[in-house]
């Protein structure tokens, strides 16, 4: 069904060249990643009091682009293969002729080059489902992975003119605060995977009806049934669009859960900064302008079509809310949110922290 080496292949020819550095410095910058990665753990523990030293058992790696399109191809395999193996069973059904035609080599291409988009993006990144391959081990039982990308790293520190050792620890305690929440809570990755994978299960294999959505899709995005349904489905992602309602209701449980981590992570960032990271402030003003810029044109639809969007949200709702439960409860009462999956926010409590605190903290409790 999909052609994982020409993905690869694909993205590394297409992605753009990292930042001119010489060897010694690309090195040096390799080096003193690898070190606030592990600063960062002690910092992270003790702002968030999560984990302990027994926890953090998962390899952290320094890529380059072409790096970080290897992992994550393997990382879609891993969590993919149940999906793709039911596909694949439907191929010779109705409409298989369809998928035949496609073809593994052209969903490879496509693959590629929506990696080649992002791998110049993505500062770093917890790999929850993280296989090992021959160059990228996987943590221990199976576990996850942290990346660092250090080009991108190095191209954002000189395009904000910032301080590129402060900048460096700073995106350091956002990725470290990501490997603590799955370190330091034992049920948290397989929760994730559970809900990926009933969202999975749901995707329609039917290749005319996924044929139908898309076009259903197409004609929502170009104003088609804009003016009929109003703005709401005209801010939707072609992502969205083409989901069931079952998907739907998942995807509302996986959004929260995202909006929480990526949330705590920012919190966690900017909490620990002060401290060890002098100019934390003009980095956040800085950085935050940044977002809000956006880029081209085309680099804007292509955020939109993919929901890129939606995940700069998440960043600023879930920060809000760990910021809003923390100063009414601190940080003990919001840490009761790892105690099972039945604590995690919904949604709606995402955006009403106050409501999440009602139902968690009951009088009496």
């Amino acid at each position: 069904m999909v052609d994982w080496n020409l993905a690869v292949a694909t993205a590394t020819r297409l992605v753009r060249p990292g930042p001119e550095v010489s060897r010694d410095e690309a090195r040096a910058v390799v080096a003193e990643l690898r070190r606030h990665a592990k600063s960062s753990e002690e910092h992270v523990r003790s702002f968030t009091r999560m984990g302990t030293e027994d926890t953090h058992d998962t390899p952290v790696l320094v890529v380059d682009r072409a790096g970080w399109v290897r992992a994550n191809v393997a990382g879609f395999r891993e969590i993919l293969k149940p999906l793709l193996d039911k596909m694949q069973d439907r191929r010779t059904g109705p409409g298989g002729t369809v998928l035949g035609a496609v073809g593994g080599k052209v969903t490879g291409v496509e693959l590629g080059m929506l990696l080649s988009f992002l791998a110049s993006r993505v500062l770093g990144q917890y790999e929850t489902f993280a296989p090992a391959t021959r160059d990228l081990p996987a943590g221990a039982n199976g576990g996850g992975r942290l990346l660092l990308v250090a080009p991108n790293i190095v191209h954002v520190e000189r395009e904000l003119d910032v301080d590129p050792h402060d900048f460096r620890l700073w995106v350091c305690l956002h990725e470290e605060t990501h490997r603590t929440q799955f370190t330091a809570v034992p049920w948290l990755r397989d929760h994730l995977e559970a809900e990926i994978q009933s969202f999975l299960g749901e995707t329609e294999v039917d290749p005319m009806t996924v044929l139908e959505r898309v076009r259903e899709a197409a004609q929502s995005l170009s104003g088609g049934r804009a003016e009929a349904e109003g703005e709401a489905e005209e801010s939707r992602s072609l992502v969205e669009l083409v989901q069931t309602p079952a998907q739907r209701e998942i995807l509302a449980r996986l959004t929260a859960v995202m909006s929480l981590l990526e949330g705590h992570a920012d919190f966690v960032m900017d909490g620990v900064g002060p401290d060890v990271v002098p100019s934390v402030g003009e980095i956040r003003e800085k950085f935050q302008q940044r977002r809000a810029r956006g880029a081209s044109r085309l680099d804007q639809a292509l955020r939109k079509l993919l929901g890129l969007d939606a995940k700069l949200r998440q960043y600023r709702d879930g920060e809000r809310f760990v910021r809003a439960v923390v100063d009414e409860v601190g940080m003990d009462g919001f840490n009761r949110v790892w105690t099972s999956p039945n604590t995690l926010p919904t949604k709606a409590e995402i955006a009403k922290p106050a409501d999440w605190v009602a139902r968690v903290h009951r009088k009496g409790d």
